[in-house]
Parts: C-alpha cells; sequence; structure tokens
C-alpha cells in the first residue's frame, strides 16, 4: 500500500492552565520548540492571545524571534496573528524583518481572532471581525508583494503612499497561511488570494467535527472564480495527538491534564456547556478520543489515526499537532520523539528505500548467501583443508511457518 506523504509541525497556542509562573512558561515553550528542531519536525505555529489566562504569548513576533536564535532548521510560523488587532503596515512591516532575521524561515499565519475577550477590550465587535480580516489581508499581501505604494482607506486603518524598505528575504517571498475552522469564511480567502489553508481538524467540545472535505471545496470554488488553482500539499490540519509506549500508558498520562483543559478552559473560562456532555469524570480523555478530538496510542495507533485522517479529509500536506499542555513536559517531549521516530518516517517517505532494500535482500538471500558459503568454502580448499559443511537458507516465502 502507497502511503501518503505527509509533513509534521506542532500548533501552540500556547494554552497552560492556572497555578504556574508565567514566566517559566514562556522558557517551557521556547525549550520545546528547540526540541522539536532537534527532533527534525517541519515547521511550529504560535498563536496569538490577550486574555482569559491560559494563552500566555501576546506577540508571536518577539516569541519567534527568540525561538529562531534556539534553532537551526525549523519553519517559524505565527498561528495566527489576528488582523483586527492590528495595522496591516505593521503586521507586513513585522513580518518581513523577522524573516530576514530568520534567514527565510517564518511563514505568517493570519486570523480574525478567536478570543472574545480580546476583541472587546480593543472596541471590535465580533460582526466586525471577518470584514476587517478580508481588508486587513489585501493590504499586507500588497505590501509585502512590493510592487509599488500602498493607498486604502476603510473606517479603522489608512494607507497613504505606503510601501515597505525591506523585501521579503527569498525571492519567493513570505508564504502567508490563514486558519480556518467551520465556516467557508476563510477557506474561500485562501482560494482567492493564494494561501495556505490552516485548519482545526478536531471538533469543539459538544460539537460535531468539521466536514474537511467540504472545507476544502470552498478554496477550490474560490480558487477557481479567482482563477486560480489550490494545491492540498499546502493544506495544514490541526489535531491533538499524543504517542504513548500504548495506548493504555498514553490515556493515563493525559487524564489529568485533558480534564483540565476540558472542564477548565472550555468549560469554565470559554463557558461551553462541558458538564452537560455528562461525561464521567476522569474520563475525559475517553471521550476526547472517542469523539475524534483527539488521536492517542502507541506508535501503530497513531501511524493509522493519521492515514484515517488523510483519508477523511481527501488528503493534506502537514499535520501539526496541538499543543494542549495534556502531559508533562517530560512526557510531552517523549511523544513527540515518538512521533518523529516512528510515526513521521512513515509518511515522509525516509524509510522508502530501506524497506526496497530489506525486501530485495530477503527475495535474494538464498543466492547471496550460497556465493558467500561457496568463496568461504574454496578458501579451505584452496588451502588443502577440508571445508566446514555451511547451512544455506531457503528463498524468501519458502520456509515452514
Amino acid at each position: 500500500m502507497t502511503r501518503p506523504q505527509i509533513g509534521f509541525g506542532a500548533f501552540l497556542s500556547p494554552l497552560h492552565p492556572h497555578g504556574e509562573s508565567p514566566t517559566l512558561q514562556f522558557w517551557r515553550d521556547l525549550d520545546l520548540v528547540r526540541w522539536l528542531d532537534e527532533l527534525d519536525l517541519a515547521e511550529v505555529w504560535v498563536g496569538e492571545h490577550h486574555s482569559g489566562g491560559w494563552g500566555t504569548v501576546s506577540s508571536p513576533e518577539v516569541f519567534l524571534a527568540a525561538a529562531a536564535e534556539r534553532t537551526r532548521r525549523i519553519r517559524l510560523g505565527t498561528g495566527v496573528t489576528s488582523l483586527p488587532y492590528h495595522h496591516p503596515f505593521h503586521v507586513a512591516s513585522r513580518i518581513v524583518q523577522l524573516d530576514h532575521q530568520t534567514r527565510g524561515r517564518v511563514m505568517l499565519g493570519v486570523g480574525a481572532g478567536s478570543a472574545p475577550g480580546d476583541a472587546h477590550m480593543l472596541g471590535i465587535h465580533p460582526s466586525d471581525q471577518r470584514r476587517m480580516t478580508g481588508e486587513s489581508l489585501e493590504a499586507v499581501l500588497e505590501l509585502l508583494a512590493g510592487e509599488g505604494p500602498v493607498n486604502r482607506a476603510t473606517d479603522w486603518f489608512t494607507l497613504r503612499d505606503a510601501r515597505l524598505q525591506h523585501r521579503p528575504y527569498r525571492p519567493g517571498g513570505i508564504e502567508v497561511a490563514i486558519s480556518s475552522a467551520a465556516s467557508p469564511h476563510s477557506m474561500q480567502l485562501a482560494g482567492r488570494h493564494g494561501l495556505s489553508p490552516l485548519s482545526f481538524a478536531s471538533p469543539r467540545p459538544g460539537g460535531t467535527a468539521p466536514d474537511l472535505r467540504r472545507q476544502w471545496r470552498y478554496a477550490e470554488e474560490a480558487a477557481a472564480t479567482a482563477g486560480r488553482t489550490v494545491d492540498r500539499a499546502d493544506w495544514r490540519l490541526v489535531v491533538n495527538v499524543y504517542v504513548g509506549e500504548s495506548r493504555e500508558r498514553a490515556l493515563e498520562e493525559l487524564r489529568e491534564g485533558a480534564a483540565a483543559w476540558l472542564r477548565g478552559y472550555w468549560g469554565d473560562i470559554v463557558g461551553l456547556p462541558v458538564d452537560a456532555l455528562g461525561i464521567e469524570p476522569g474520563r475525559e480523555i475517553e471521550y476526547l478520543v472517542e469523539n475524534g478530538a483527539a488521536i492517542v496510542g502507541s506508535p501503530d495507533e497513531v501511524a493509522a489515526g493519521v492515514e484515517e485522517l488523510y483519508e477523511s479529509s481527501g488528503g493534506f500536506g502537514t499535520l501539526l499537532v496541538a499543543g494542549a499542555d495534556w502531559a508533562s513536559r517530560e512526557n510531552t517531549r517523549a511523544s513527540f520523539e515518538r512521533l518523529a521516530r516512528f510515526v513521521a518516517p512513515r509518511f515522509n517517505g525516509s524509510l522508502e528505500g530501506f524497506e526496497a532494500s530489506a525486501a530485495w535482500v530477503r527475495e535474494h538471500r538464498s543466492e547471496f548467501v550460497a556465493q558467500a558459503v561457496g568463496a568461504f568454502q574454496k578458501a579451505f580448499t584452496d588451502a588443502g583443508v577440508a571445508a566446514p559443511a555451511l547451512p544455506v537458507p531457503e528463498p524468501a516465502g519458502t520456509g515452514s511457518h
């Protein structure tokens, strides 16, 4: 069976439960990014939050600048910059500076903003966020293109003869991705402007899983209308993933953290009616796995879950592991290591040469060993000494079982 070609990375909101030093949480998250770079994961995205007490990073650009100094290869993305919260000139100029500081490793992830408290503090009505996102996005893309002065005026920002002093570090420019949950809006913007879609594949507590095939059609339809095409290889899916030594042990390692995330964040802070879901206390992680909100298990089980997600979505290019802080720091690092060592190689093509070589040697083993045995025995014969009898293996597939 031909396996899908998938890249792997991480999406760190990051969300952390209360009770720990927020200063040390920055250190922990930066250390995790360094670890992901050592594990050769492809990319990491870091989000923007200003309220609620769980989301600790208010400036992903500042965080990623520090992460860039601790890493060598991993690509770094804002996941996401909430466009309605910023003047588009500042969004464009900051990301281009970071692009140069990282020598082209940066990606710009954008979105409308998901935390109601953030928008409220800035005087932004939720009904305006999508419109503002579209207006800002057009301005940011025009500024990044650098084809001439930008002049735009809306009810919340003005650009007058605006141009960036810096151009993107690489000739191809900066990759721009847009986050999407369930509505068609972001996928349509991705198709219209040729952006990389970044979709959350897990349902919110109590909700239904997003129809990912329908989501992709939104992008395809918008791209066709704009005279563009979209490529599934550019599509990223965000999902909670945890790779343990076994499914049973993994569930135990996640039990306390998943309960705090589900009831403490979504229930107490966000206000979703989690208690009405009838989840038995202590079995929150089972609920999340059974309802498609997480892929948890041994490396074999996680690999099977990734394949199932690939098939159900119709195909995507990169799987981003959501950083939900469900496990201890040590277990989180171990999970990512198992992902990199035992799961990712099944999907990135790195095992194909080894598997083909093993199959080839197995198929010809009797021939190869017979030649080696013959040469060994000839050495004895040439020396005038009786050669010992040595067994020759049967051809592959002929042995008894």
